[in-house]
């Protein structure tokens, strides 16, 4: 187990131990062994491998000797240094062949760079991260996001905090109700990391020290674009900071304008698109719910007016006062 390991029950890693483990490791040390019981508080030291049973009685825990399990944590360290040393001289003897080639050709630019499949965007994604010192900026439309891209994200963030970045997210309403997304904020909450939602979102972005940025190029987001252009990653970076201040913070509820009895803020933005012509489906997208949910809060627009059919229901609309705020 690495430095960085923790375990999803009792979540932090070894080099920052809580104070539970602390007490308990130092009191376990001093007497030689523990009560199974004491160490109830603090499971961790278990996954860290800083206790084990007592061969003789199963009713103790023994403290493995810090020396002991620092030598056996640095040497991995230190070996994970010499694989990183050897891939490194692998790599330049692998390209030498070609820096010759490229001396002669013209100047190659990089200002748009196209990226095609999931892994070699991620891939972009996680070399533009460990670059980065100072500044991550992200839109994140659609409804929360996986259990496991949020996971893959904490140890990410943790790291770009470390090194003194801040990292600023624009998610949609609707993630207001995802339980995987709050408890993500929650876990990033003693870090630069701030969260602010909107009603609508234009697609995906990613900007990092505003040197590089990342948007899809098509739908499925099977091909993206890389931009390092400085003039058109700061016009993307000048498009995140005006939805930013128009934005509402994640620990702050939604102010929505007053409505009708019975019309909630959301139904009246389902209700605009619907006038400009939108499909559920496109409604469902743009403001990040699926499409059963577009589609019930539509039925029950429909109840609050009295419609009794989808072309009924524009024209209502259209003369209700629902729109007029």
């Amino acid at each position: 187990m690495t430095t960085n390991e923790a375990n999803s029950t009792h979540p932090h890693a070894i080099t920052e131990m809580c104070e539970a483990s602390k007490e308990v490791y130092a009191s376990a040390l001093r007497s030689g062994r523990i009560p199974r019981d004491d160490v109830a508080a603090a499971p961790c030291l278990m996954d860290f491998a800083l206790l084990h049973p007592d061969p003789d009685d199963a009713f103790w825990l023994r403290p493995v000797p810090p020396a002991a399990a620092l030598a056996k944590r640095l040497h991995t360290i230190e070996n994970d240094i010499q694989v990183n040393r050897r891939l490194s001289v692998q790599l330049s003897d692998a390209f030498e062949p070609f820096m010759a080639i490229s001396a002669q050709s013209p100047a190659p630019t990089y200002a748009i760079t196209v990226l095609e499949g999931t892994n070699r965007i991620n891939s972009a994604i996680d070399l533009a991260l460990a670059d980065t010192k100072f500044e991550v900026l992200t839109i994140q439309p659609g409804g929360g996001r996986s259990e496991n891209d949020l996971k893959a994200a904490v140890p990410r963030g943790k790291a770009l905090n470390g090194r003194g970045g801040s990292i600023r997210t624009l998610y949609q309403h609707t993630v207001r109700h995802s339980q995987g997304t709050l408890a993500y904020a929650e876990m990033m909450a003693d870090g630069q990391v701030e969260i602010r939602t909107l009603e609508e979102l234009v697609d995906r972005m990613l900007i990092f020290d505003r040197k590089v940025a990342f948007v899809p190029a098509q739908d499925d987001r099977q091909i993206a674009l890389e931009l390092r252009h400085p003039g058109l990653v700061e016009y993307l970076a000048n498009v995140f900071e005006h939805f930013w201040r128009r934005a509402t913070p994640l620990i702050e509820p939604v102010a929505y304008d007053p409505t009708p009895e019975g019309i909630s803020g959301v139904q009246r933005s389902i209700a605009k698109l619907l006038v400009e012509g939108y499909v559920d489906e496109a409604i469902a997208r743009r403001l990040g719910m699926n499409v059963r949910t577009c589609r019930a809060h539509i039925a029950k627009l429909a109840a609050a007016l009295g419609s009794g059919s989808r072309a009924q229901l524009g024209f209502l609309i259209a003369r209700s006062n629902i729109l007029d705020n």
